[in-house]
């Protein structure tokens, strides 16, 4: 199936008129297919990896660790360019690019599924309905132990997001799939069918590296973390779908990081646009998608850690859910 023919796609597209945007191929001159500038940063970031692994690991294992987990972020806000059909138009050749999962963590058919699920933009921030969605239902949320709810509690401060996200997130998102695997759903199966082998030639290259399993997967941890920044205020609750997605006006390394998703609100309004194009996308309707989203602007990552670092942004439990 073509990704733009994924049904939570084709969704979001009939829906396109609410947030008053026009076909993406109306709104990005220059950009064809094969996207040259993202096949040459997929390239690079495996190559960087590799030497990150083998020749810096014996310089230093502290760098070389730190190295490898900037590396292993890259290579996952890579795998998002991937299932928005970039870069290529080949979704079989796109996909055989992603075959080594650096993070070691989501199998990515999982990825995809959940996330093109997630572009549905009537359901951000639902409890249910938006497979990433960080709210509870306040009746779930107050059934929870005590112990439960200061640990997710921490998780809404950004600095828990980034040391406890990725076990948290990893834990919840297991529990699923075993539930949906023990049910005999064919997709999850698939999913983890590709994803062990992968997961096990990116152990067997560390293997046979001079950093050790332990050391790989503290980089791997310090990759999720990263990726925690991006999308710990990706959405808010509130009660115009348009309103729910941010813009961070940010062009510094976090921004390169993820890949410019930062615009995200450019991104889900345009999701077949490359990441180089969202800056521009930005500076040309600039007005346009800050009236659009309520105006959910921060000015850097540098002001969220400034407000959010050490103090939550949002309550887990939701603070706009009604029921039925």
């Amino acid at each position: 199936m073509d990704l733009g023919q994924h049904p939570a796609l084709r969704e979001q597209q009939t829906c396109a008129h609410e947030l008053d945007e026009q076909p993406i191929a109306d709104r990005v001159p220059g950009v064809d297919s094969p996207e040259w500038t993202t096949f040459a940063l997929i390239v690079a970031t495996y190559v960087l990896w590799s030497m990150a692994l083998f020749w810096l690991t014996p310089v230093s294992v502290l760098l070389a660790v730190l190295v490898t987990g900037v590396l292993a972020a890259l290579h996952s806000s890579l795998t998002h360019e991937v299932l928005h059909g970039h870069p290529f138009r080949s979704r079989h050749l796109n996909e055989a690019l992603m075959a080594l999962p650096l993070t070691l963590a989501i199998p990515y058919n999982r990825f995809r599924d959940l996330h093109l699920a997630h572009h549905l933009d009537a359901n951000l921030t639902d409890p249910y309905d938006d497979p990433e969605s960080n709210y509870l239902d306040p009746a779930r949320w107050h059934a929870l132990p005590r112990w439960k709810q200061r640990l997710l509690a921490l998780n809404n401060t950004l600095a828990g997001r980034m040391v406890l996200g990725p076990v948290i997130g990893q834990a919840s998102f297991m529990a699923e799939e075993w539930r949906l695997a023990r049910g005999g759903d064919r997709a999850v199966l698939l999913a983890w069918a590709l994803h062990l082998p992968g997961m096990a030639v990116v152990l067997w290259i560390v293997a046979l590296s001079p950093m050790s399993i332990w050391a790989y997967i503290c980089a791997a941890y310090l990759g999720l973390a990263l990726l925690k920044i991006r999308t710990f205020l990706e959405h808010r609750a509130h009660e115009k779908a348009r309103g729910r997605t941010v813009i961070v006006e940010d062009r510094g390394p976090l921004a390169f990081l993820f890949l410019n998703n930062n615009y995200h609100v450019v991104h889900h309004m345009n999701p077949g646009a490359p990441w180089y194009a969202l800056p521009g996308l930005y500076q040309k309707g600039k007005m346009r998608y800050l009236a659009v989203n309520e105006g959910y602007v921060y000015r850097s990552y540098a002001e969220i850690f400034r407000q959010h670092f050490w103090r939550a942004k949002d309550p887990v439990p939701h603070p706009l859910w009604r029921r039925g």
